[in-house]
């Protein structure tokens, strides 16, 4: 039975396929030795288990620290500190660049459906004054 707090199995068995698949490459051996690496159902719900630790304890390290600044939001700094603060600094150049990815990306959306709107709102108003003009050209015969 699945908990709600349960990650996604599909999720975490494409991370850990990527990522055998990553240090596989990264080993240097040649095409002739790749094989498809198999994960037991038990080592994907350790991982994934293990993964939800991980997750708790640092969200309860970022907690810490937002109460200690008297804060209630914990944010993206709050994060980078409890990765600090738990010992995990290997982490942290990786995690700096993904958000740096997230925050880029994000933009560009935003900048896209700004974009879009006003669009949509240039095109009412054109519409709008062309229906105003025939309106005003109908009264005027």
């Amino acid at each position: 039975m699945a908990d709600t707090e349960d990650l996604p199995r599909a999720h975490v068995k494409r991370i850990v396929k990527n990522k055998l698949a990553e240090l596989q490459g990264a080993t240097g051996d040649g095409d002739a030795q790749k094989r498809d690496i198999q994960v037991q159902k038990e080592a994907l719900q350790a991982l994934s288990e293990s993964a939800k630790i991980f997750i708790h304890y640092l969200t309860a390290t970022a907690n810490d620290l937002c109460h200690e600044a008297k804060r209630s939001t914990i944010s993206a700094d709050d994060v980078m500190r409890a990765v600090e603060d738990t010992e995990f600094n290997e982490f942290l150049e990786p995690l700096k660049l993904s958000l740096e990815g997230y925050k880029k990306e994000h933009a560009e959306k935003s900048a896209k459906r700004m974009e879009k709107g006003l669009k949509r709102k240039a095109a009412a108003m054109e519409a709008d004054n062309a229906a105003e003009r025939v309106a005003g050209g109908g009264a005027a015969a």
